[in-house]
């Protein structure tokens, strides 16, 4: 029954993000070049709202899908943190589009943003690719048994 409430709330958030032009290249394009600061309300609106609800979370005693309490603990600083923004950044810049709003530009028909969500598949799976070959599973034990 969860798998309903998940894709309602999937739809609606990706309506909120159509209808606040975060899934248009210029908005985009205009909020790297400092010309256009909504979209950076936005991205402070969603700030706050994430605290709230992990505050509520914690508050009633949710846990991880690990399991684990939830920690909102600062985490060491390393540098592959770093690697991952600026491609992440890079590839925001280039597509207009993070994660989340390129499934929105699928579902609104844009077919350019098929490529951009393949190119986050590949990456996504490159990361896994590269992190099993070093030894080190990207995704704890833990997780990956939750997840099964």
């Amino acid at each position: 029954m969860r798998a309903p409430a998940f894709m309602l709330f999937g739809v609606l958030f990706g309506f909120v993000l159509s209808r606040g032009r975060l899934t248009d290249y210029d908005t985009m394009a205009r909020m790297f070049r400092l010309a256009e600061f909504h979209v950076f309300g936005v991205i402070g609106s969603a700030i706050v709202t994430a605290a709230i609800g992990f505050w509520l979370l914690r508050r009633a005693g949710q846990r991880t899908v690990a399991g684990r309490p939830i920690d909102m603990r600062p985490k060491p600083w390393h540098a592959g943190a770093a690697w991952g923004g600026l491609v992440l950044g890079a590839g925001w810049a280039l597509t207009g589009a993070c994660p989340g709003t390129s499934l929105v530009q699928v579902g609104e028909g844009k077919v350019v943003a098929l490529f951009t969500v393949a190119g986050i598949l590949a990456g996504t799976y490159l990361y896994a690719w590269i992190r099993s070959r070093a030894g080190t599973p990207s995704v704890s034990p833990r997780v990956s048994e939750a997840l099964r």
